[in-house]
């Protein structure tokens, strides 16, 4: 691996932990701080190892989510998820036609039809329909990204997992002890997933290697 993938690669890791820690400290600064720079950082390293454009712009539309979600003005969220939804689509590009497999497709679907009819009556009423077509968008993401290998399947259900933990806060469901760093320790686990199995899908294990 060159020096430049490297010390890019390591300075997400160096974010990532402040962020995390900071979020489990409470100590909003370093959050505010550390979030947007974990994208850029993560998206530049994968430049280095020969990413194809449309990965690359997924982890771009994600660090547009991630600056919006900061913000408590009015429209942001929509705005955040819409930006989200903008790099699901460039995955689905990503991931084209390959093949997946139909059973696992069955069980995405089955999971997005519960959390959408256990979420639904909690949701405020002009978050409902966007919510749920995100969902829809973001489930078929999750799915297909199994089609670049395990690696990047894992990636997509953590994804999926992580903005569910974000809907159930939105519904005001009871939630974990310090719940915005789960959301974000499953969020950056799984753009990490989905550019190692990217990676190693287009270019194999050695253009992969740390």
């Amino acid at each position: 691996m060159k020096t430049s993938s490297r010390v890019l690669l390591a300075a997400f890791a160096l974010a990532a932990a402040v962020d995390l820690g900071s979020l489990l400290a409470g100590a909003e600064p370093g959050h505010q701080i550390a979030k947007p720079l974990l994208m850029p950082l993560l998206a530049a390293y994968a430049v280095t190892r020969g990413a194809p454009g449309p990965h690359t712009a997924a982890l771009l539309f994600g660090w547009g989510g991630d600056v919006l979600l900061l913000s408590d003005a009015d429209g942001a969220f929509l705005l955040g998820m819409a930006s989200f939804a903008a790099g699901h689509v460039c995955y689905l590009v990503l991931f084209g036609r390959r093949r997946t497999s139909p059973a696992l497709g069955a069980l995405y679907a089955a999971v997005l039809a519960g959390t959408v009819v256990l979420l639904w009556p909690d949701l405020p009423a002009e978050l409902r329909i966007p919510v749920a077509g995100y969902s829809l968008l973001l489930t078929a993401m999750a799915y297909r990204s199994s089609a670049l290998g395990l690696t990047a399947g894992l990636g997509g259900a953590l994804f999926l997992l992580s903005d569910t933990l974000i809907a159930t806060g939105v519904a005001d469901w009871p939630q974990l002890p310090a719940p915005d760093f789960w959301v974000m320790l499953t969020y950056i686990a799984a753009q990490y997933l989905l550019t190692a199995g990217t990676l190693r899908a287009m270019y194999g294990e050695r253009r992969t290697t740390v």
